[in-house]
């Protein structure tokens, strides 16, 4: 049987079924479940221009996609770790199959492939929006401290601004229907690709910050 490349799809790939199974799972599974448990509160950028953007969020749950899609409100290509399509079994193959329905693709962390960068291109050839994590991993220590590069490569690759989303709340899970703590998801400003890149990294982390209220760590200590 030939190996699936989950790093490769192509811009056919990023079609209306994609956006429909995005909403579908958003506002029939998503919301309904987990809006018993926490309010979410969303603060939306309204000036953004009618384009696709890289959107680059702090990585705080395995929710964060859902969170993402909700506070957009947009068509969403996911970069999603390698590691999530390689879990062996029927599950592994479930967790594959709709992690790339929702319009994921695989990303190797340690790596940024040409089947990776290629993908990219194609996310914007079909008009989606791409969602990146720049933390490369789940981080709940509430500091905005250094981050992966590769999110600044691709922006200047594909010629997209990054625009900086803020998610806080999540951190720690909550099952009590009478607690429902609030989850925030605050879009910042758009950065251009075309300033230098510890430039857009430096505007990233700061933004992200006070989107958050975390703490931004001191990279020169």
């Amino acid at each position: 049987m030939k190996k699936i490349n989950h790093a490769r799809k192509y811009a056919k790939d990023f079609n209306f079924l994609t956006r429909l199974y995005q909403i579908y799972a958003l506002y029939i599974l998503y919301i309904p479940i987990f809006g018993l448990f926490y309010r979410f509160r969303c603060e939306r950028n309204k000036n953004l221009e009618n384009k696709p953007y890289i959107f680059a969020a702090n990585h705080i749950s395995y929710c964060d996609p859902f969170l993402m899609n909700m506070v957009t409100v947009r068509s969403l290509a996911y970069m999603a770790k390698k590691e999530l399509y390689e879990v062996k079994g029927n599950f592994g193959k479930w967790v594959a199959t709709n992690i790339s329905r929702l319009g994921g693709f695989s990303v190797n962390r340690e790596k940024l492939e040409v089947s990776t960068i290629k993908t990219c291109k194609d996310v914007f050839k079909a008009n989606f929006n791409l969602c990146i994590f720049p933390q490369g991993g789940i981080r709940k220590n509430k500091k905005i401290e250094e981050v992966n590069k590769g999110f600044v490569v691709i922006a200047k690759m594909v010629k997209a601004d990054i625009v900086p989303v803020g998610l806080s709340g999540l951190e720690s899970y909550s099952w009590n229907i009478f607690k429902r703590p609030v989850v925030n998801l605050k879009m910042g400003t758009p950065i251009s690709y075309k300033l230098d890149e510890e430039e857009i990294i430096e505007n990233w982390r700061k933004q992200v910050a006070q989107l958050t209220g975390y703490e931004l760590a001191d990279l020169n200590k």
